[in-house]
């Protein structure tokens, strides 16, 4: 078998990530699945993510804190911008075509098996298996898993973490709730008993709902502010200068390859993570500073070009466009800003847009490739709603092409509205060889 051909294979299950249509949540047939695999997930302590916006900069900054602390580290994210690859890594280095296809060998009996049994997998609930399969054929002292959706009922739910770190909770997926209490209310259902719980500053409302998990689990919760605080954040050359505290620990000059504050609060979660995971015991400055020059996250406020500047991010919904509005604000300048946006046809449209149009000068409409993405009839309506006179390009490459041709090179291009937007720029504007590995 070769790696086309396993991934073929995937990708003919059921995706709700393309699809955008969930019904019956359920981690029966994943749990039914890893028992019968007598649960290659088990045998190393786990940080388990969730929350709204900011999952996966936690996680990569939970990875690299515990890899500088010397741990070897297994990391399962989503989703992925190119190559499924980039959602599997292991002591810093993501799962190689051959390693995909032995993995899928290994799993493809058991998924047969239970799809004779009318309990077919889904798309995720066989990634996820497929993560927990490759993990297990490696010497794993810690993992760092970040949910797909939700909390309760997501297929990475089936692991017993020793911690659980929460970002910010807002509105996102409707079908986890139309209110931030009610999405929490799904999302806490990652809380286990005795496990430590590190969040940032929620709502009111959603504090309230994740303390009375917390004390219903007897697990014990870690507030931003109080236990961990970002407490500096400056702009430096290529990123962001930190002052940071977890515990008694203060670390006062930690450089993050970054922009955003938003992403240096969610980059200072996961190290409070780690340190949790680890027993809280200290760590030096120079162990942090290495793990922090370490993380990368593609797609989150990411300068692909200078002159004009070229910026990708994929915000996807109202509180990521807004954190984007400000932190773009904070960390450039430009004569004119050119916005080119796609946006998936089930989100908050006018939730997104309004932030971005409003800081615009010219905005582009455009559609990526995804089957859920929203014409570029709905999203121009919408623009000119916001006062904008967009223009409609039929694709995310035209559409750079359309705005690097009229940018002066004193201007600003933002690509935006959803990771899939983003992994269209990506393919356009980073040659094969410069992108991170893993990313096809």
């Amino acid at each position: 078998m070769k790696y086309d051909e396993a991934l073929a294979a995937l990708d003919r299950r059921t995706n709700y990530e393309r699809s955008g249509r969930l019904t019956s949540p359920s981690l029966e047939r994943i749990s039914a699945l890893l028992e019968l695999m007598d649960h290659p997930e088990r045998g190393y302590p786990v940080i388990h993510i969730t929350g709204t916006n900011g999952k996966t900069t936690t996680a990569r900054a939970a990875t690299e804190v515990l890899r500088a602390a010397g741990l070897r580290v297994a990391t399962y994210t989503s989703p992925h911008l190119i190559s499924v690859r980039e959602r599997f890594w292991y002591d810093g280095n993501p799962i190689t075509e051959d390693e995909f296809v032995e993995a899928w060998r290994e799993l493809a009996p058991y998924l047969e098996h239970f799809d004779g049994q009318g309990m077919t997998m889904t798309w995720f609930e066989a990634a996820t298996a497929l993560a927990f399969t490759w993990f297990a054929d490696r010497a794993v002292d810690a993992a760092v898993i970040e949910v797909g959706m939700g909390g309760s009922w997501d297929a990475t739910n089936v692991v017993d973490a020793a911690v659980a770190a929460i970002t910010k909770i807002d509105l996102d997926h409707p079908e986890l709730g139309a209110t931030p209490a009610a999405v929490a209310g799904e999302k806490a259902g990652i809380i286990k008993a005795g496990t430590i719980v590190c969040t940032v500053e929620q709502d009111d409302d959603v504090a309230e709902i994740l303390r009375a998990r917390s004390e219903e689990l007897g697990a014990q919760i870690r507030l931003e502010g109080d236990a961990f605080a970002l407490e500096k954040a400056a702009l430096a050359l290529g990123g962001q200068a930190l002052s940071l505290r977890i515990g008694d620990d203060v670390y006062p000059d930690i450089f993050l390859p970054m922009f955003g504050e938003q992403f240096a609060r969610d980059a200072t979660l996961g190290a409070a993570a780690a340190r949790a995971l680890i027993g809280d015991r200290a760590l030096s400055e120079d162990l942090m500073a290495e793990a922090f020059a370490n993380i990368r996250v593609p797609g989150r406020m990411e300068v692909v070009r200078r002159r004009p500047l070229v910026v990708l991010d994929g915000a996807h919904n109202p509180a990521a466009a807004r954190a984007l509005t400000e932190a773009i604000s904070a960390s450039f300048q430009w004569t004119k800003l050119w916005l080119i946006v796609s946006v998936m046809e089930d989100k908050d449209i006018a939730g997104v847009l309004g932030p971005l149009v409003d800081l615009a000068d010219e905005v582009i409409v455009t559609r990526n490739g995804s089957p859920r993405a929203a014409s570029v009839e709905r999203l121009a309506a919408e623009a000119r709603a916001h006062g904008a006179t967009p223009q409609s390009v039929p694709n995310v490459a035209d559409a750079i092409s359309v705005a690097m041709e009229r940018a002066e090179e004193s201007d600003a291009i933002l690509v935006t509205g959803s990771l899939y937007t983003v992994g269209d720029a990506r393919r356009k504007l980073v040659p094969r060889d410069e992108r991170p590995r893993g990313e096809g």
